[in-house]
């Protein structure tokens, strides 16, 4: 189980699984590998009948900063298939985690932006350290935050999420917690206790109920399937061919201004 390179996992004797992003040195932003192993991580702990519940957490000062820079010059380089297929990729790790039989409670340890906010919202509950900042940041670039999209907007709402989308805005973990992205903030040396009493209410459950359960939440909102996920990524392929993703993801790399960047 813990054969990763990008990840840990580790399980105590009551059957909770903590499964940990470890790239610190690149604040868990996420690769190729580290998108791969997340769904291979996702299939094994839903087979697993040994585990009861799933905490998802990050090591480091960063919960998950978003897609890591190396995956982002390979996606510039890439055909309009390659990029559709590597989107694809993050899309169904997401699913996987959402349809994970097992309670998922997000140990949010720090920063989140793009699609480490994707994989906070695919967490049944989300507790964060109060010094903790978010933001869907993809306008900046010239993009979109296509591939999130459906996990974000059912968990915020379509309200928040055209405010957050298309602002780019950093918010903070109270903001995060008011629109409904966190469950709980929390100091960081409460943060494991918080887990803990998160937690407890679980093991009184019967686990065959809680995946029913799961399911049927899922049911009555917005299905997030195959079509909805082939749209996102039509979407996405559509506008890294836009003059603006070109212009804006440049002037990242370049770090300079894009031409519709004011200085403040």
């Amino acid at each position: 189980m813990n054969a990763f390179e990008t990840l840990h996992i580790a399980i105590d004797a009551r059957g909770v699984a903590t499964l940990t992003l470890n790239r610190p040195e690149r604040h868990n932003a996420l690769s190729g590998l580290m998108i791969d192993e997340l769904t291979t991580a996702a299939l094994h702990l839903a087979d697993n009948p040994g585990i009861r519940i799933v905490i998802l957490t990050g090591v480091g000062v960063s919960f998950c900063a978003g897609g890591d820079l190396g995956w982002m010059q390979e996606q510039v380089k890439a055909t309009r298939a390659q990029r559709i297929e590597e989107a694809r990729k993050l899309a169904l790790m997401l699913k996987a985690l959402l349809d994970l039989p097992k309670p998922l409670i997000g140990r949010i340890n720090g920063q989140a932006y793009g699609g480490g906010v994707g994989l906070i919202s695919i967490c049944d509950a989300a507790i964060a350290v109060s010094g903790a900042r978010f933001g869907l940041t993809e306008t900046k670039l010239g993009l979109i935050p296509a591939t999130i999209s459906p996990y974000v907007v059912a968990r915020i709402g379509q309200a928040h999420a055209l405010r957050t989308f298309t602002s780019a805005r950093i918010f903070d973990a109270h903001e995060a917690r008011r629109i409904g992205l966190l469950t709980a903030v929390v100091e960081p040396e409460n943060l494991d206790a918080a887990i803990e009493a998160e937690i407890k209410p679980y093991f009184s459950t019967a686990p065959a109920a809680v995946a029913a359960s799961k399911r049927l939440v899922h049911a009555l909102g917005a299905p997030i399937d195959e079509t909805v996920i082939e749209m996102t990524l039509t979407r996405l392929a559509d506008i890294w061919e836009t003059p603006e993703a070109a212009e804006g993801i440049a002037a990242f790399f370049a770090k300079q201004l894009p031409s519709w960047k004011r200085e403040e």
